[in-house]
């Protein structure tokens, strides 16, 4: 059995659904295709994890019709304070303090939990007549001719269309088919993730604690809870990991603090090790990466959907605008202007990530007291820290227009 649609998407993540629901308001057939059964994918357990968007991703899921979906469900950043120390031993006197006030468009950003988003985003999928989503199927094998494309799925049945975009993760198997090379390196870290529950308010402020061993993220969840991204050298961490639960919380609470009161574990824990890795071409002939697919970097920022959701921004405009033009929009010819206009960002974005890791992820004292002095300049400084608090809500560089709130 063969269908077809004008673009096919692999990956049905966060990325994917996405780039469907864009393409689709302007008027492509679009197929998404995710290996996970859709019952796993609406599994509204709470296991822990969140993500972070930025005020220019909500602004596109607002565009695309899922913002209202997970809106009740969403917890504003109001303000974001970085500090720097050792566990126990609290913070360094010298730290950095975004407030959103220093914003005239909202919050820097809002604090989702993946249930509601992987929900909303099948809700959305579900009632748009020209996104068609085949669930619980992996693909084998992707030809790509001079006119379009064919993807053959593990069940025997092909997906036909004018162009293949990847949007399935840093082992992208699209990227790999296309016989596309990746560059970059491991950081001997993991990422330790789990959510907290606390007895005190924590105002929607989110902190990120530099320790030696790497940064501690605590992001405000809805309620007396927050998200926490925990980096430790890879050998501590799946050690900590393996603790039980009394224990974990043993070694996270000198990290943690008690500014918040007593904490507990709310929901599963999750490691992921972290990594730099970019795709050498984000396009080949009639294919596109987006997302992880195309770029993963370090989560020190935050910012791994929210670089995934300015891919998806661009790609849909590229491809809408030429598609009006009459151009063909699986040609390499108009992929360029993708990658031209997220490739750079993307690179620029990832290299900031990977400085301020290595920069902040040591205890030499000439990098602390260099570091330390840097925050303090920076925090007393309002022009150069309202440019901060702007980066952080993604409201700076060139914007696709759904990041921007403006329709293509």
């Amino acid at each position: 059995m063969t269908q077809g649609s004008d673009i096919l998407i692999v990956g049905g993540g966060l990325n994917g659904p996405a780039l469907a629901l864009a393409l689709a308001q302007t008027g492509h057939s679009v197929t998404v295709i995710d290996s996970l059964a859709e019952g796993v994918r609406k599994n509204a357990a709470f296991d822990g994890r969140a993500y972070a968007l930025a005020l220019a991703s909500q602004r596109l899921l607002d565009a695309t019709g899922v913002w209202g979906r997970v809106a009740e469900h969403a917890q504003p950043m109001l303000e974001i304070k970085v500090t720097d120390g050792h566990a126990g031993a609290g913070p360094s006197p010298f730290f950095m303090h975004f407030d959103h006030a220093e914003l005239e468009e909202g919050p820097m950003g809002y604090m989702v939990e993946d249930r509601h988003l992987r929900r909303a985003f099948l809700d959305a999928m579900a009632d748009e007549a020209r996104v068609t989503r085949i669930s619980g199927k992996t693909v084998t094998s992707q030809q790509v001719d001079a006119s379009d494309v064919t993807l053959m799925l593990d069940d025997g049945s092909t997906v036909t269309g004018g162009l293949i975009v990847g949007c399935d993760g840093r082992r992208s198997g699209t990227a790999q088919r296309a016989g596309i090379k990746r560059t970059g390196w491991d950081y001997g870290q993991t990422a330790l993730v789990c959510a907290i529950e606390h007895d005190l308010p924590h105002h929607g402020i989110a902190h990120q604690f530099f320790m030696p061993p790497g940064p501690l993220a605590i992001l405000p969840l809805t309620g007396n809870r927050s998200s926490i991204v925990w980096s430790e050298r890879t050998e501590a961490a799946q050690h900590i990991n393996a603790l039980p639960e009394a224990e974990y919380l043993q070694v996270l609470r000198p990290r943690f603090g008690d500014f918040l009161g007593d904490i507990r574990l709310q929901g599963d824990r999750f490691t992921y090790p972290l990594n730099l890795t970019i795709a050498n071409s984000f396009i080949t002939d009639r294919l596109a990466l987006v997302g992880d697919a195309a770029h993963g970097m370090h989560p020190i920022a935050g910012q791994g959907l929210n670089a995934g959701l300015r891919d998806v921004g661009a790609l849909a405009e590229v491809l809408t605008l030429a598609g009006r033009r009459g151009e063909d929009f699986g040609s390499t010819l108009v992929l360029e202007r993708y990658q031209e206009w997220r490739r750079f960002d993307t690179a620029a974005l990832a290299m900031a990530t990977d400085v301020f890791n290595r920069l902040f992820s040591n205890d030499n004292p000439l990098l602390r007291i260099g570091r330390d002095i840097g925050m303090g300049v920076v925090g007393s400084l309002p022009g150069l820290r309202r440019g901060f608090v702007r980066e952080a809500a993604g409201l700076t560089g060139d914007l696709p227009k759904l990041l921007q709130g403006r329709p293509i």
